[in-house]
């Protein structure tokens, strides 16, 4: 007989995972965004940013799978996020899709023609392509936050009032450039791991400057949300293990709510204090020419993010900016109980095969990329 968990724990369960996947997603594939977007200032001539392609070239397709499991997880997980937010925020999200679309291309169709203008067009391709996903993606946690405008009516179907144009708020675009140097600081240090001198010592100086935007950008979005930005809270909820509808409860915005969970639970600032603390060893390790544990302290910095954030939003998955009781939390966004149970077997038996044969991979493609490998291997590299 198959062990079952009562539908309240499977909920909170999910939202665990939806979180793993998102951190995933963040130290695997975060690194080749940060690559992306650091390719015309870290590499100066062809064979350079050949070198820098080709660091990132085998591993970013099987990174990107994160993303692509976190979306399928949010579709069959939480399908009224997934309505809700693919609906509303259709231009946004186009916009990431249009921007991850040009990194295949790009590796792809830049060694076609030996024209220096046209391996300088797919070299700023490349990095639109990392520098825009870092940034809209922070643009969207930073969103959350200040809640998204839309509503349920009676019959429960969602409307969207909002545009484009209202995403790109102050505190968004502070929370965009928070993503945009965090993902940067941990793709430096990743080239400076996998690349030589001169290439590793521009990208130790790159993790250098990133790291700093980071904490000084880290610091002032948390000091906003706690003292510039009302929060909400629950004020009545239905049996958390019962089959619930959106309009079933009962929000309030009110001062300082979004730090409520904190108050109630200090340990939770572990979260923030890693991302803090990740940054600054990254940094040091860059400079102390450790390249490997600066990445392992960037990835620890790009964890405590995310968890900073899902720690303050929680219970609350996607807030209303127009209508509170439509804000959705985990405990009525989610499918059926027997959905959830499927689900969870499933992450339990492929998950650590992910991990394994991710693990393996990358033990295989170990090493250094340097010029001589470029010029060696002119028929099969990037």
């Amino acid at each position: 007989m198959i062990f079952t968990f009562d539908y309240e724990t499977l909920k909170l369960i999910w939202w665990l995972f939806v979180g793993v996947l998102l951190i995933g997603f963040a130290v695997t594939d975060g690194f080749d965004l940060g690559v992306a977007a650091l390719l015309p200032f870290i590499a100066r001539d062809d064979e350079e940013r050949r070198v820098v392609i080709n660091s990132i070239g085998p591993v970013w397709d099987g990174n990107q799978v994160w993303l692509i499991t976190a979306g399928g997880a949010l579709f069959a997980a939480w399908p009224l996020v997934y309505a809700a937010a693919f609906s509303g925020l259709y231009f946004a999200l186009l916009l990431v899709l249009l921007a991850l679309i040009l990194r295949p291309v790009g590796f792809d169709f830049r060694s076609k023609i030996a024209d220096p203008r046209w391996r300088s067009f797919w070299d700023w391709a490349l990095f639109a392509g990392g520098a825009v996903p870092a940034l809209v993606f922070g643009v969207a946690f930073g969103n959350l936050f200040r809640g998204v405008p839309f509503h349920y009516d009676e019959m429960l179907r969602p409307a969207y009032t909002g545009s484009f144009w209202q995403l790109l708020n102050p505190y968004a675009l502070l929370a965009g450039i928070v993503s945009l140097a965090m993902l940067v600081l941990h793709g430096a240090l990743y080239a400076q791991l996998r690349t030589d001198e001169p290439i590793a010592g521009r990208a130790r100086r790159a993790a250098a400057i990133a790291g700093a935007v980071y904490l000084a950008a880290f610091a002032l979005a948390g000091a906003w949300l706690a003292y510039g930005i009302a929060g909400l809270r629950l004020t009545s909820l239905p049996d958390p293990n019962g089959v619930l509808t959106p309009l079933m409860k009962s929000v309030e915005k009110a001062p300082g709510a979004w730090l409520a969970n904190y108050t109630a639970h200090p340990w939770l600032w572990a979260a923030p204090l890693a991302g803090f603390a990740g940054a600054a060893l990254a940094m040091l390790a860059g400079v102390a020419r450790r390249p490997g544990l600066g990445l392992a302290a960037s990835g620890l910095a790009a964890a405590g993010t995310i968890l900073t954030a899902g720690f303050a939003l929680f219970p609350f998955v996607l807030p209303s900016s127009t209508d509170l009781r439509s804000s959705l939390t985990l405990w009525d966004a989610t499918s059926s109980h027997w959905t959830l149970q499927i689900m969870f077997w499933a992450v339990v038996v492929f998950l650590p095969i992910v991990l394994a044969y991710t693990a393996w991979a990358y033990r295989k493609l170990r090493g250094k990329v340097t010029v001589a490998q470029i010029r060696s291997q002119t028929h099969s590299a990037y």
